[in-house]
C-alpha cells in the first residue's frame, strides 16, 4: 500500500480530509524517533515478515499480511510519521458500496467500544482500523501491542464483518479449511479439504504474547 493511498490518523467514523488534520506536534526531537531501520528490527523480532520500505516526505511504511485466530489475510500497515510516531492501519474489509451509511454508525459504535483504536471510512470506502502510537512510547514493544491489538480486534469483530468481505456474510469453504488446519485454529471449524500447510501470515504469536493487555478483547 502506497503512503499516498492512506486515509488521515484520528476521526471518529470517516477519514478526515486533508484541511482537518492536525500540525505537527511542537517539540518532538527528531533524534527522539527511531530509524526505520530499527523498525525493521523490530518486526524482525516480533517474527514478523515486513514487505519492502517505503518512503515518501519523511515517511516510512512497510506493508504485513497477518493472520489471527479467526480473521486470516489481514493486511496492516506500519507508517513511521515524524510528527506523531507510529501508525498501524488495517484494511477491515474492501470498499462498502451499499449500506454506506449504516457502516458509518456501526464504525461509530465500535470507536466507543474499543477506545484505544480508532475506526474510520477511507475516501474509496474501505473501512480502515488504527492504532496510534506518540512517539514518546514508541519502542518494539509498544508496536508489538499495537500489532495485537489491530488483529485481536479484527478477529473479535469478524462475525459482524464477514458481511463486508463476502457477498452475504458467507465464508468460502477454503477459508473454513485453512483455519481447521492452522495451529489453535477454532474449535468447530467447518469440514472442508484439508489445507497443505497452515496459514503463513504470522499473527498468532502476537495474539499469544500480548493477551494479558489487551482485556477489551476478552468476552463478557
Amino acid at each position: 500500500m502506497s503512503l499516498s493511498s492512506r486515509p488521515a490518523a484520528g476521526g471518529r467514523g470517516r477519514a478526515r480530509s486533508g484541511g482537518d488534520q492536525a500540525g505537527p506536534p511542537q517539540g518532538i526531537p527528531p533524534a527522539s524517533l527511531p530509524a526505520p531501520a530499527a523498525v525493521e528490527g523490530w518486526l524482525a523480532s516480533l517474527g514478523l515478515q515486513a514487505g519492502p520500505r517505503s518512503e515518501r516526505e519523511g515517511l516510512a511504511a512497510w506493508d504485513l499480511t497477518l493472520d489471527g485466530r479467526r480473521r486470516l489475510d489481514l493486511r496492516v500497515t506500519v507508517i513511521l510519521d515524524p510528527s506523531l510516531g507510529a501508525i498501524v492501519w488495517a484494511h477491515l474489509a474492501p470498499p462498502i458500496g451499499d449500506g454506506l451509511r449504516k457502516a458509518y454508525r456501526t464504525l461509530l459504535t465500535w470507536n466507543d467500544e474499543f477506545p484505544l483504536a480508532k475506526f474510520s471510512l477511507a475516501e474509496d470506502g474501505r473501512p480502515i482500523l488504527a492504532v496510534e502510537i506518540p512517539a514518546r512510547w514508541l519502542d518494539a514493544d509498544e508496536l508489538g501491542l499495537a500489532l495485537a491489538r489491530v488483529l485481536g480486534i479484527a478477529d473479535y469483530l469478524f462475525d459482524e464483518t464477514r458481511g463486508w468481505l463476502w457477498i452475504g456474510g458467507r465464508v468460502p469453504p477454503t477459508y473454513e479449511a485453512r483455519l481447521a488446519a492452522a495451529p489453535g485454529g477454532p474449535a468447530g471449524a467447518a469440514d472442508g479439504p484439508t489445507a497443505a500447510a497452515a496459514p503463513a501470515g504470522g499473527g498468532r504469536g502476537l495474539l499469544d504474547r500480548y493477551a494479558a493487555r489487551l482485556p477489551e478483547l476478552t468476552a463478557p
